[in-house]
């Protein structure tokens, strides 16, 4: 009896959501119905949990986050957003994923868009928040569990920051590098590969059932004295804060598991790359790896 009474409590929030999406709108309940198979999924396998769910403005906000080998902890994001505080983050995505065929479609119904500064600003203008990578995939590719961030001179969220005059949430995912891991004695080769024909190769392993906390920090108030230079220094060290303050590092599969059962005191470290400098020797002023051959022009993308 009791667990047929805790199987109700936790199921019902859910098919509530899912029906009401239903009376409302097809496509919406087709969201909500994928939202609740991920919400499942990361609650069950990686006891998924929000921490800082109070600095999530009213309004729409640009959310700023750290970019795991797979970006499992944004599925889940998304879609506790959706089931709990009907809150539907839009997301962009790397180009090459409109290229798959069949994707772009499905990518579109479920408002994932390959951004430039001026569609992401009206996504936002629109009332809608959005949830962008910096480090896009080259941070999912080239980072590793030290957790520095690769975002070199990106700011073209920054521009939209701006252009929308809308806050930024910066957003840090504890182990999410410990769930999956690219394999790093392939760096080199993919690296080459990735900088001639912008295809992410590099091969990732893991599923481990690891403890996934998403934190995300006080929000960072629309400033129009900021340059967006400034502005992406401010968010990355607010990032880089999130990561000193939850993060083992180096990170660890182990105590990633453990701390499923056990949350174990992290260590204090001293920050040794600061906004937005990168790894493999480039450093964060080289622009070769930057969001699109044109950086600085209007229409860049921004992750």
């Amino acid at each position: 009896m009791a667990n047929r009474r805790r199987h109700q409590l936790f199921h019902a929030p859910i098919e509530l959501r899912v029906a009401d999406g239903v009376q409302n709108d097809w496509r919406q309940a087709a969201r909500l119905a994928v939202c609740a198979l991920w919400d499942a999924h990361g609650w069950l396998f990686h006891g998924y949990e929000i921490r800082g769910l109070e600095n999530i403005p009213e309004g729409p906000f640009l959310l700023i986050y750290y970019h795991g080998a797979l970006p499992i902890d944004m599925y889940y994001f998304i879609a506790r957003m959706s089931l709990f505080k009907r809150r539907h983050i839009h997301t962009v995505a790397d180009r090459f994923m409109f290229k798959i065929p069949g994707w772009a479609a499905l990518l579109e119904n479920l408002c994932v868009i390959p951004g430039t500064v001026q569609t992401c600003a009206g996504v936002l203008r629109g009332g809608n928040s959005l949830a962008i990578s910096p480090g896009g995939v080259y941070e999912a590719q080239f980072g590793d569990h030290y957790y520095k961030l690769n975002w070199k001179s990106r700011i073209g969220f920054a521009k939209v920051a701006l252009e929308a005059k809308v806050p930024i949430v910066p957003m840090f995912t504890q182990n999410v590098r410990e769930a999956f891991r690219t394999v790093g004695w392939l760096r080199g080769v993919c690296l080459r590969i990735y900088a001639a024909t912008r295809i992410p190769l590099a091969p990732v392993y893991g599923g481990f059932p690891v403890k996934l906390v998403t934190h995300l920090g006080p929000p960072i108030p629309y400033d129009p004295t900021l340059t967006p230079e400034m502005l992406q220094k401010k968010v990355a060290s607010a990032i880089e804060d999130l990561v000193e303050e939850h993060q083992r590092v180096p990170g660890s599969i182990l105590m990633a598991l453990i701390e499923r059962v056990y949350e174990m005191p992290k260590k204090k470290t001293k920050k040794e790359h600061k906004n937005g400098a990168v790894q493999n020797g480039v450093s964060k002023q080289d622009s070769t790896n930057c969001v699109s051959d044109t950086c600085e022009n209007d229409k860049v993308k921004v992750s």
